[in-house]
């Protein structure tokens, strides 16, 4: 069980699609609008275990053109992010929305996230509990994962909301945005090379 809640702790602890831009939100239109997104990124994760542990990630990844186009697909997109992470200057801007992010927008990027697919596999199909049905145990795997994923996540909020009222040099802007990009475009690679090599 320890080595299950470090890896739980682990995985959700860096930085993926999901935790900056919801420093974003946070960071562009206050607690609020975070808390919600932050809630559409939780179902969406949520749905993205039930697709894994029910088998229905593996039927769809079964399918070799559907595979390649939805890891593109969710590639470039996230890619997409990352440039406009980096390109977002002197203002820390992790995301530049037009408006509010809301549930939906959590849910949709979830869905897409191929952080939450691998992170969602690797937990659910291993560490094996000791003495425990399956049943017992992807029921205690789902509740120790949200309530560290909930952790983490009102963390990376709060740290968007906190930029939010720092008066930052446009430089140490520049230079968060700048680290932000660079950890997500690691987190994409990493990702990506691990959905390739699993086909």
């Amino acid at each position: 069980m320890l080595q299950f809640l470090a890896s739980v702790f682990l995985l959700l602890l860096t930085p993926g699609p999901g935790v900056l831009s919801l420093a974003g939100v946070g960071a562009a239109f206050g607690r609020n609008a975070g808390l919600n997104y932050m809630l559409g990124l939780l179902i969406g994760t949520n749905l993205v275990a039930l697709a894994v542990i029910t088998g229905l990630a593996a039927i769809v990844m079964s399918v070799p053109w559907l595979r390649t186009v939805l890891l593109i697909a969710s590639t470039c997109y996230l890619l997409w992010l990352a440039f406009r992470i980096a390109m977002a200057g002197s203002k820390i801007g992790f995301i530049d929305a037009p408006r509010k992010p809301g549930l939906s927008d959590g849910i949709m990027l979830q869905a897409i996230n191929p952080k939450a697919y691998v992170v969602n596999t690797a937990l659910f199909t291993g560490f094996p509990f000791a003495n425990q049905t399956l049943i017992v145990e992807t029921l205690t795997k789902f509740l120790v994962i949200n309530i560290i994923w909930i952790a983490i996540h009102l963390l990376w909020l709060a740290a968007g909301v906190m930029l939010q009222s720092m008066a930052l040099s446009p430089s140490t802007q520049r230079k968060i945005n700048i680290a932000m990009a660079i950890a997500m475009l690691v987190v994409v690679v990493l990702a990506a090379s691990s959905a390739f090599t699993a086909t």
